[in-house]
């Protein structure tokens, strides 16, 4: 049985989920959750649904895995909201733990546009959780 399939198993109803569009910012922003300093996430709301990722939830823990699928932690979700883009709240971007807010939407920008397009006004799913558990 592999490490992730452990943690599932232990933690019924748990999504496991990759930070990033490929290894190098997967691996730093999962840095950033096992330092404390990553406590949101957004992402398009194209993205949920049939198909898709599956929505957070609130009171749900999910494993937040390395690029590789080998488990780095787990997180409970604490809020959820759906917003516009051009809606995010400066507290919240600074919440993502990737610097000023300007840094954030520059680099929100290139991520959405590199995985489906940005628009001022898309739509995101804004989720903020806690650090349950450090695996491994």
């Amino acid at each position: 049985m592999t490490a992730l399939a452990r943690v599932l198993e232990r933690l019924p109803g748990a999504e496991p989920f990759r930070m990033g569009d490929g290894p190098e910012l997967c691996a730093e922003w999962t840095a950033l959750i096992l330092s404390g300093a990553k406590t949101a996430t957004c992402s398009a709301l194209r993205d949920f649904g049939e198909g898709g990722a599956a929505r957070p939830l609130v009171g749900r823990r999910d494993v937040a895995c390395h690029w590789d699928w080998t488990p780095a932690c787990v997180i409970e979700t604490v809020e959820v909201t759906e917003r516009r883009f051009c809606d995010v709240p400066e507290g919240f971007a600074l919440a993502e733990g990737e610097g000023r807010f300007a840094d954030w939407r520059v680099g929100h920008i290139a991520y959405f546009q590199r995985n489906g397009g940005w628009a001022e006004n898309m739509w995101l799913i804004c989720e903020r959780f806690r650090l349950v558990e450090v695996l491994g």
